[in-house]
């Protein structure tokens, strides 16, 4: 059973009709899987994220999640999104925040859940500091948060892992994993390509919007030294392709 079906969607913007930032990409992606959607910057991966949770429509194709559009009311309830750049309001505290997005699902046992919530990703003795005291690490854990506050049944993260320590970003996955174990379908969007291969089920390698290949970390890794390597390898090869001018030694 597939939570997330992409089939044949391509973005671009009126200003530049004919360049297209998403290119007739295709995905399946099982119900309770971790998904790591990977690629360089510029390569189209927070604008197809944004197409799936409905802040974006596509210029071609279609996108169903649980067989429902992404601007669905009743899906957009069971959909967590972490941008990859949280926006907070800075003089609320941890918690005040929370209550305002907890507020906006309509969820009835708030206190219980912002606590709950505050404990996973490890805020719970910042709750009352202001946000604009928070370190990087703090505000990517209060980004989390808010996602997950609504108990989603798909959780999309762009660029979750971003600024923590490894430390920090052991505990992320931890809970990413935690979460998955509960049923939870996960979309990531990152470039810590060794956090992939721990926690992903499946990859998909993307180089201007166009997806490369597809498949589980291990197999994709196949012939190469690491995950890493292979992405490399294999976004050179294609720009060689393409007569993209590469730089040399990269």
């Amino acid at each position: 059973m597939y939570s997330i079906e992409i089939k044949n969607v391509s973005k671009s913007y009126p200003k530049d009709p004919e360049i297209q930032i998403v290119k007739n990409i295709s995905l399946s992606i099982k119900h309770g899987s971790v998904f790591g959607f990977i690629g360089p910057n510029g390569a189209g991966k927070t604008s197809t994220i944004k197409m799936l949770v409905g802040l974006s429509h596509p210029t071609e194709g279609s996108i169903k999640i649980d067989n429902k559009s992404p601007d669905d009311p009743v899906l957009q309830k069971k959909l967590g999104f972490m941008p990859e750049s949280p926006a907070f309001y800075q003089y609320l505290t941890g918690y005040e925040f929370l209550e305002f997005v907890a507020s906006l699902f309509d969820i009835k046992d708030t206190d219980e859940r912002i606590e709950k919530t505050l404990k996973e990703v490890d805020l719970l003795h910042a709750k009352d500091k202001r946000i604009r005291t928070y370190s990087k690490g703090m505000l990517q854990r209060l980004g989390l948060a808010q996602a997950i506050i609504n108990n989603p049944d798909i959780l999309f993260l762009d660029e979750p892992l971003d600024g923590l320590d490894p430390l920090g970003r052991a505990e992320i996955k931890k809970i990413i994993l935690n979460l998955k174990s509960k049923g939870t379908t996960i979309f990531i969007n990152t470039h810590i390509l060794g956090d992939v291969e721990e926690i992903c089920d499946t990859v998909s390698i993307i180089d201007k919007g166009e997806i490369l290949v597809t498949g589980s970390p291990s197999v994709l890794s196949q012939g190469y030294k690491d995950l890493e390597d292979a992405f490399v390898t294999m976004i050179q090869n294609r720009r060689k392709e393409r007569g993209d001018i590469l730089i040399e030694g990269h």
